[in-house]
């Protein structure tokens, strides 16, 4: 069984070496599955699927990290490495947006500031 922590610091090459090899052991227990083999190598057809994914996913976050360190400095990113959040959050104004007053109202604010009441005990 193949641990994500430890093909994280696997090359490309190696990664894909290690996927082909997952992807011929999981070709000949489908074949061993048709033809009646052992229940073993059944079995196995599971963990050989999971290895495959773990691979494929590793493989594509290494990709996406360096399409990023690649997009870092540019003005525009590409929309599948920007941040997910949600619709709401994405079109949600910024704190600048938010806090921004028109002259009018900074007029009336100064002009007419907050009342302070004083509390009888």
């Amino acid at each position: 069984m193949v641990k994500a922590y430890e093909i994280r610091d696997k090359t490309k090459d190696e990664l894909l070496s290690l996927l082909d090899t997952n992807r011929k052991e999981l070709s000949d227990l489908k074949v061993a599955k048709v033809t009646g083999g052992a229940a073993s190598k059944i079995a196995k057809i599971k963990s050989v699927r999971k290895n495959i994914a773990r691979i494929l996913t590793v493989h594509n976050q290494q990709q996406k990290e360096g399409l990023r360190k690649a997009a870092a400095g540019s003005k525009y990113i590409s929309k599948d490495l920007r941040m997910k959040k949600t619709r709401a959050m994405r079109r949600a104004l910024s704190k600048a947006q938010m806090n921004a007053k028109t002259l009018k109202q900074q007029k009336k604010e100064k002009a007419f500031p907050m009342r302070r009441f004083a509390v009888k005990a």
